[in-house]
């Protein structure tokens, strides 16, 4: 059987960013969380040292960096925080 993609959803902070983003970026961001969505644990623990904190992840690609919440028993992922240093 076949595990369903996590649902994603933004905290209000991630969302602001995320309007604020160029296309191409906002994109990036997209394909980024379609991967994360997946297999959420595919990216790196937040804070490895942490061992409590296993479902807080960071995703880096290039200019952008995501960090989200993996939340278990509702199967969805919270986008807590983007960072796009590009233009």
């Amino acid at each position: 059987m076949t595990q369903q993609p996590y649902a994603v959803r933004f905290s209000g902070p991630a969302a602001k960013v995320l309007d604020t983003l160029p296309e191409h970026a906002e994109d990036t961001v997209w394909d980024v969380l379609d991967a994360a969505a997946a297999d959420p644990w595919g990216f790196r623990q937040w804070n490895a040292d942490d061992l409590e904190g296993e479902d807080v992840r960071y995703a880096s690609v290039g200019r952008l960096s995501l960090t989200y919440w993996v939340n278990r028993p509702l199967h969805r992922l919270t986008v807590l925080n983007i960072v796009w240093l590009g233009d």
